[in-house]
């Protein structure tokens, strides 16, 4: 089970925060990661985005839940995602998994993303931006 969750900065170019993974598979991909087996679900969404951007939005909605077989390469793999809203882009600082943590704007995000998270950013954009 994981926890990923989808940060949109509101500034005069609507931005979300993707992470470059430190570890296989490469590449940029929404934050977050593994849930412990004692945390709950929006606590290590939390925690994830946390160690992974330095970020700490003060809400987080859980939003959909994306279980396709196979969707992680590493193995059979569902996530609960999330989603947040900021009022600027606050400096993220990679940390933990990722390698590097930076804002795109939305007309701009990269073009192969890790995993089927332009499955999910599609999703969660539709939901999130107005």
């Amino acid at each position: 089970m994981a926890a990923d969750v989808v940060v949109i900065a509101e500034t005069p170019e609507p931005s979300v925060l993707l992470i470059r993974r430190r570890n296989p598979p490469l590449g940029w991909a929404i934050p977050g990661g593994f849930v412990e087996p004692d945390e709950d679900l929006i606590d290590a969404a939390r925690r994830e985005l946390h160690e992974e951007t330095g970020l700490e939005p003060p809400r987080l909605e859980q939003l959909a839940t994306f279980g396709h077989p196979d969707r992680d390469p590493r193995g059979r793999t569902i996530s609960v995602v999330y989603g947040a809203r900021l009022h600027h882009a606050a400096l993220p600082a990679a940390g933990d998994d990722a390698a590097a943590a930076r804002w795109f704007p939305l007309t701009a995000l990269p073009t192969s993303l890790a995993f089927d998270h332009a499955t999910i950013l599609a999703h969660v954009l539709a939901r999130l931006v107005d």
